[in-house]
């Protein structure tokens, strides 16, 4: 098996119909699939976890388009190189010619200048970009970079997806086809994989080669766990363990655990994680867990994500302690998760249903003429700056989204509520 690359490199797809899982963005119809079939792409920056085919998409579609191909990684290129890249690709361009493509792997890591200096070049076409990031560019990727790329979103595989792959596993690869492989038990396979090929991939590998040549490979949710506990570093050969080890920070704040909190923090800050990716994610644990239990976790989460922008390390490992005890010490609801959830359930289902013309602006005289915002209450106009009136379309004025919870502070909240609106709330 020496003489053969990596399992994950010899299963890498070359056409997009041999490419696995996000029908919603490659299958027939579908808006990459569209793109590529046309000849013709925009654009576009790739955003999804690790191991979902970000940097197999963008070769597949350079190889099916016959694009020039330049890629960059954000973690050792510079300015200096993404000027050279456009370069290049300014020089390999004959006539009318389709732009090549410049691929830059987590993009979220340039720089304010290094984005800038893409920028020329993708508005005059010079170039065509395809950026891959796992965090979401509207906190890491410039404005005006952003207004000139489509953002699509990938998701990770499911099981089904990663059967697809084993199978085609089984029927195409050059060593595993001539083996006997038997998938006796396949629930630690899956879990351990997490929706990333890639990683689901490395797991075949390591358990398959723990075999003789010349004995039958099974596979159990036994020896998949055995071989990990002893192995981690090999499955996990680019980084993505921190996705495990944020989940059980989030959970452990959650829990109201701090001592675990600040263990998997430290674990993090030991590994060298990028602080401001510690920092959002303690921002939505604010908001999301804690809440209205305690609207002071989302203002102290804010500020921490700033702090550590002033200061960088080795300090902000302090900042991020005090963030994480104050989150995992705090009082927990997910009130306000649970309310747009069911708002955005309620939207979904009833579709766009008109303003009520009392609430609508009226800027013209024919929308007054038209009784646009006419009966309006204006609030301040009333005792307690408060005055019972419809907000809601008249199909779903009655559905309640928001409900207090059990805490010091939402039962305050639920009691004024009450008072206000006299039982209707």
């Amino acid at each position: 098996m020496s003489g053969y690359p990596p399992l994950a490199e010899r299963m890498r797809p070359r056409e997009l119909d041999q490419y696995i899982g996000q029908k919603h963005l490659v299958g027939k119809g579908a808006v990459l699939h569209q793109m590529v079939t046309s000849g013709r792409i925009s654009s576009i920056i790739l955003w999804g976890p690790p191991g979902v085919g970000k940097t197999t998409l963008a070769k597949i579609i350079a190889n099916q388009l016959e694009r020039p191909f330049y890629v960059l990684s954000a973690i050792n290129s510079g300015v200096k190189d993404v000027r050279e890249a456009i370069e290049k690709a300014r020089k390999s361009r004959f006539f009318n010619a389709a732009s090549p493509i410049l691929f830059i792997d987590e993009i979220h890591r340039f720089s304010k200048s290094q984005q800038d200096s893409l920028l020329g070049a993708v508005e005059e076409g010079v170039i065509t970009l395809v950026g891959a990031t796992t965090e979401n560019p509207s906190f890491e990727v410039i404005s005006p970079l952003l207004s000139r790329c489509q953002v699509y979103v990938l998701e990770p595989l499911n099981k089904e997806d990663l059967m697809v792959l084993y199978n085609r596993i089984m029927k195409e690869d050059p060593v595993l086809k001539n083996r006997e492989v038997e998938l006796k038990e396949e629930e630690a396979l899956m879990r351990f994989a997490g929706g990333d090929a890639r990683k689901f991939l490395n797991i075949i590998e390591l358990i398959t080669n723990s075999f003789k040549d010349d004995e039958k490979i099974i596979i159990t949710n036994d020896n998949v766990t055995r071989h990990l506990q002893q192995n981690p570093a090999q499955y996990d050969k680019n980084g993505e363990m921190h996705y495990d080890i944020i989940s059980a920070f989030i959970k452990s704040i959650r829990g109201s655990d701090p001592d675990a909190a600040v263990y998997w923090l430290a674990r993090m800050v030991e590994g060298g994680e990028d602080p401001k990716f510690i920092a959002r994610r303690l921002i939505i644990s604010a908001s999301e867990d804690i809440g209205l239990a305690n609207p002071n976790a989302l203002l102290l989460a804010t500020n921490g994500f700033e702090a550590i922008k002033m200061v960088g390390w080795p300090e902000a490992r302090i900042i991020l302690s005090e963030v994480t005890i104050y989150l995992a010490t705090s009082p927990k609801s997910n009130s306000a998760y649970m309310a747009i959830n069911e708002a955005q359930e309620l939207v979904k289902k009833t579709g766009n249903l008109p303003v009520p013309l009392h609430l609508r602006n009226a800027p013209t005289k024919l929308m007054k003429s038209m009784d646009y915002g006419k009966a309006y209450k204006y609030a301040h106009s009333y005792e307690n700056n408060f005055v019972i009136q419809d907000y809601m379309p008249e199909q779903v004025k009655n559905q309640t989204l928001f409900t207090a919870q059990n805490n010091p502070q939402e039962l305050k909240i639920a009691e004024r509520m009450t008072r206000l609106w006299k039982g209707k709330r």
